[in-house]
């Protein structure tokens, strides 16, 4: 496949017109057009709407570009690669997480690794939980962290801990200060959703369907994290874990739900390849961070093994 081609696409589509897609290739608009349409028959593809006068993605090809977005921006990372290369750093550790446990999980170890190996680079990509194995799966990532479980036939998993499901209030709030609260306590409530098709969705419909009833108001949000904002100013309440109210812990309350919900996450790794060593470090790391996080706590379980 052309690389020009794909350049080409990628910024007609980014830029909006043939001519600034010309300009940043140093290319003329009709050597650019070429390219294009080069790679429309090679993938048999119509990628753009050339109907009017603005140059319009078409749905397939805006299809393309989110299936194929990251292999079109690395493109651009081969030279800084070779360069790296050249001067002795070439090493690199790619983490894909999830971003509702980035904060609490991922971020204190990836600056512990850091610190300690400096000599390595490190990309952390947040991704949802649907998207983090098919890329993983890709191998464009060394480790991923995510809830599980992860049903893909090439993607290996290593539990790391249970968090137990909590009714997340305002401070304040007439049900906080309870040793927990059921699902038939929160109907009256405002509660925020994330999104259809999110994991933390399906539980939470889950638990609300298993107890006959639903919430006459909701708010749907596509972020844990936001979720609790909006419960700290008060907009609502939301079901979460520890690791997500961490950061809120001044605004809100946590109280535990019944009958009790656990939530699983862990550690994916691709089946095609053995792990790197800088993986396994962080592994290490990521591993003893835990514990530590586990110790004393009741909503939340190591489930390391104490290795």
């Amino acid at each position: 496949m052309n690389i020009k081609a794909l350049r080409a696409f990628r910024y007609a589509l980014s830029e909006g017109t043939i001519a600034a897609a010309s300009e940043l290739m140093h290319l003329s608009q009709p050597a650019v057009s070429r390219l294009i349409s080069g790679l429309e028959a090679e993938l048999k593809l119509e990628l753009f709407d050339r109907s009017g006068r603005s140059l319009s993605p078409t749905p397939e090809g805006v299809a393309f570009y989110r299936e194929a977005g990251r292999i079109l921006d690395n493109l651009d990372e081969v030279r800084r690669i070779a360069d790296e290369i050249r001067a002795g750093r070439s090493q690199k550790l790619r983490i894909v997480s999830m971003p509702r446990i980035a904060q609490y999980l991922s971020a204190p170890v990836v600056v512990e690794y850091s610190r300690k190996n400096p000599d390595v680079n490190i990309s952390v990509d947040l991704r949802a939980r649907r998207e983090a194995g098919k890329w993983l799966a890709g191998q464009e990532y060394d480790i991923g962290i995510g809830a599980l479980p992860v049903r893909h036939p090439e993607i290996r998993t290593v539990p790391l801990l249970r968090v137990r499901a909590l009714a997340i209030f305002p401070r304040k709030h007439r049900l906080t200060g309870k040793n927990a609260v059921t699902t038939e306590m929160l109907a009256n409530e405002t509660v925020i959703r994330l999104m259809p098709g999110l994991l933390l969705r399906e539980q939470l419909d889950d638990m609300f369907h298993s107890a006959g009833i639903m919430p006459e108001r909701s708010l749907e949000v596509s972020s844990s994290q936001f979720a609790c904002s909006l419960v700290a100013a008060g907009g609502g309440i939301t079901i979460a874990d520890e690791m997500v109210a961490q950061p809120f812990r001044e605004q809100v309350e946590t109280v535990p739900i019944i009958p009790e919900r656990w939530m699983t996450f862990g550690l994916l790794y691709s089946r095609r390849t053995e792990p790197a060593k800088a993986a396994l470090d962080f592994e290490k790391m990521l591993k003893d961070h835990v514990r530590r996080s586990c110790e004393g706590s009741e909503t939340m379980q190591d489930l390391t093994g104490g290795g």
